[in-house]
């Protein structure tokens, strides 16, 4: 028996020992494959939603000015500040308009007098003068019959009977100028109708200065909020130039912009949660009321408004918020890790699936997608392992040796 000395015996161990270590790095692994953390598939409850932010908006925005030039003398309100419908919030100087609105009413109060004046006065009088000029007709008639009966007798002379003959038709031309007078001053005559029209031009004149005189009083039109004061007492202003703008009472809106790779998962009446990003802490619940017909070319985006009916108190317009729009929820679905899934924008997304040592390539079927994890609908099975995309060593084919699972 050789017996080896001691020095020799240690070194030939260890070249024995770094000769397993070496088949160890490199033999194994290409007989057993790469050993890798993987991806397992499993069942679970998978929420889809879609996150954006945007801003706090009021419906509509109720904008003021002035319809008139005139100098401002008051203003009662200030931003912020709760108003009723049809409280004052600026007043002009109206010492003009005041002075055209009783000029105005001294027109028309003239104006009616002359038509109760032809009423009561000159109807009766032109009645009257109709039978008086009938009267003296009757008589020129008589008169007439006898001077041309006494000039046939030879009582009279031609030129008597000429004068009894101008004297008729003066009474006759008489008694037509009193029946027309009087046509003219009875009700539907031509002199009560302007007498009427008179009093209607004036009563129009009124409504005008009385106009006039409402536009020095700018009111709110609808109860809400002063959002915005643009004007100061002592300026002169101009119509048409924006005063104040007014948020009016009602249900809060939110205006979000969605990246247009989410249009198909929005739809109208899907329920939201909603926060402040001065309250981040706090929620509150919303809906989709809006989904724009088009999307803005530049951002890629497209505009949804969204209601929230109970609207916490410290909301205020203009501020930033958060929303979390919930498009889907499956109970009970086949969830993988989204770092496993390749080429998932289009339809024919696959995975690599450790199968006996093996990668094996699998295609799978896509369902509800959230932020993380992804719902399969066929194609894997729960606790099927997958090698993450970040793995570009492994291919299809390729041996592998399945580690640590990753959360």
């Amino acid at each position: 028996m050789i017996t080896l000395p001691k020095t020799r015996y240690i070194l030939v161990l260890l070249a024995v020992l770094a000769t397993l270590a070496l088949l160890a790095t490199f033999a194994l692994p290409r007989l057993l494959g790469e050993k890798i953390g993987v991806l397992a598939a499993s069942r679970g409850e998978l929420r889809q939603s879609v996150v954006a932010s945007g801003k706090v908006r009021s419906p509509q925005r109720v904008e003021l000015a002035s319809q008139i030039t005139g100098r401002v003398m008051q203003i009662p309100v200030r931003e912020g500040q709760s108003v009723a419908a049809g409280e004052l919030l600026i007043q002009l100087d109206d010492a003009e308009w005041r002075a055209t609105l009783a000029q105005a009413q001294a027109s028309l109060t003239q104006s009616e007098l002359r038509l109760a004046q032809m009423q009561q006065l000159a109807q009766p009088l032109a009645t009257q003068a109709k039978r008086q000029a009938e009267a003296n007709l009757l008589q020129a008639q008589q008169r007439f019959a006898q001077t041309n009966e006494l000039v046939a007798k030879g009582f009279y002379s031609k030129t008597q009977l000429d004068d009894a003959q101008r004297n008729l038709e003066v009474a006759e031309s008489q008694r037509q100028t009193s029946e027309l007078q009087l046509r003219s001053n009875q009700s539907g005559g031509s002199d009560e109708r302007l007498a009427r029209v008179a009093v209607a031009q004036a009563r129009a004149s009124l409504d005008i200065a009385q106009s006039r005189l409402d536009y020095t009083r700018i009111r709110t039109p609808v109860a809400g909020i002063v959002l915005t004061r643009n004007v100061e007492p002592g300026i002169t202003i101009q119509p048409g130039k924006l005063l104040m703008t007014l948020s009016p009472s009602g249900d809060t809106e939110l205006v979000v912009q969605i990246d247009e790779k989410n249009l198909a998962l929005l739809r109208l009446g899907q329920k939201a949660l909603a926060s402040a990003d001065a309250y981040p802490d706090r929620r509150f619940a919303a809906e989709i009321t809006f989904i724009s017909p088009a999307v803005d070319p530049l951002r890629g985006s497209v505009e949804i408004r969204l209601r929230v009916t109970e609207a916490p108190e410290y909301l205020r317009q203009e501020m930033t918020i958060s929303v979390d729009i919930e498009t889907a929820r499956r109970a009970d679905a086949l969830i993988v890790p989204n770092e496993a899934i390749r080429d998932a924008g289009n339809n024919q997304a696959w995975v690599l699936v450790v199968r006996e040592g093996t990668a094996q390539r699998q295609a799978v079927k896509l369902g509800v997608r959230s932020e993380g994890k992804t719902e399969i609908l066929e194609g894997l099975a729960p606790g099927d392992l997958l090698v993450p995309v970040k793995n570009l060593s492994i291919r299809e084919g390729s041996r592998v040796r399945a580690g640590a699972v990753q959360a």
